[in-house]
């Protein structure tokens, strides 16, 4: 099988995605800039998880940043040299940066379920029922993930690792993987696929996309669970706006984790076994169906400003002022 000619584009490929690429690039640039702007400037008192999503913007405004690059690649890359520097440019920061702010989105989506489970616990940690364990476990040991200074290191670690394991992995790509080919246009079945290095990688980030989801479906279902063993409490009343927030909060998350990171996650190792049959128009379909889920997976980075709209009070509140004071027509509006 001839590579140059076997990989060929569609209009999925060379418009759809583009056109695809560039309205979440505006979107989410518009979208998270202003977040990221309320986040560190207009919202004085930052709590834990104003922190992880101050964070999950940055991941967020990252992979935007990199959409121009990568609309180019499937505009132009038919008609790069495979070797040329502008394909491995592209290619490089492309896929850098998906790739970063996708697993650094993923941990801290992670940690926002802990945190927000933490939330719920700390208040229920010291009624009487609760056993020692629960005691030690979520008023201890949770506790953590509700702590600003915590929040604030852990993110830095996340971003340390992420960078520390993948950005290697890319150097090693573009420096010995690539350089292995000897396709002649940029978009080829070597840049798609990867070699055996690059493979074991994506398997790798595969399980930790499962890991991840697994993470905010046992945070979920453990809210539930204790929010059923607490039903009977006279108390439950008094507390219900709480539990309802925590509970929307890790519904929201599973769902984000479940609509755009699944599918991706779930169709790499089959895309690894399938596309070794050696046939042409199957591994264009499986090459195409990877690029979509790709762009499903980097579609919640800009939507992710009208999630923390739903959900943050705080978000919602500030955001609220900074629209009527630009509205006022005395440029005043008072302090809630």
């Amino acid at each position: 099988m001839n590579n140059s000619t076997c990989i060929q584009p569609s209009m999925i490929t060379s418009t759809a995605l583009p056109i695809t690429y560039t309205f979440l690039c505006v979107v989410g640039l518009l979208g998270n800039s202003l977040s990221q702007w309320i986040f560190l400037r207009k919202i004085g008192k930052k709590t834990s998880t104003h922190i992880y999503l101050a964070h999950l913007v940055t991941a967020n405004l990252l992979v935007c940043s990199a959409m121009p690059f990568i609309v180019i690649y499937f505009l132009k890359g038919f008609q790069w040299e495979y070797q040329s520097v502008q394909c491995r440019v592209v290619s490089f920061l492309g896929v850098l940066s998906i790739h970063v702010s996708m697993f650094v989105s993923l941990l801290i989506l992670s940690w926002i379920a802990i945190s927000r489970y933490a939330t719920l616990m700390k208040k229920d940690s010291l009624q009487e029922t609760t056993s020692c364990y629960e005691k030690i476990f979520y008023g201890h040991l949770l506790k953590k993930f509700r702590q600003p200074n915590f929040a604030r290191k852990l993110c830095i670690y996340i971003w340390g690792i992420v960078l520390g394991v993948i950005l290697p992995v890319t150097i090693y790509y573009l420096v010995a993987e690539a350089t292995e080919g000897e396709e002649p246009q940029c978009y080829n079945q070597q840049m798609e696929l990867g070699a055996m290095i690059s493979q074991i990688a994506g398997l790798v980030g595969t399980t930790f996309i499962v890991f991840s989801f697994l993470v905010v479906l046992t945070s979920y279902y453990s809210f539930v669970s204790h929010l059923r063993k607490i039903r009977t409490c006279t108390s439950i009343m008094e507390k219900h706006l709480t539990y309802s927030s925590v509970k929307r909060h890790l519904l929201v998350i599973q769902i984000l984790l479940l609509v755009c990171f699944l599918p991706y996650s779930i169709f790499k190792p089959i895309f690894y076994v399938l596309y070794q049959r050696k046939d042409c128009q199957q591994l264009n379909y499986l090459i195409e169906t990877k690029n979509v889920l790709t762009c499903l997976a980097s579609a919640r980075s800009s939507t992710d400003p009208i999630i923390f709209l739903l959900l943050d009070k705080t978000f919602k509140k500030t955001l609220y002022n900074l629209f009527v004071k630009s509205n006022s027509p005395h440029n005043h509006v008072v302090d809630i």
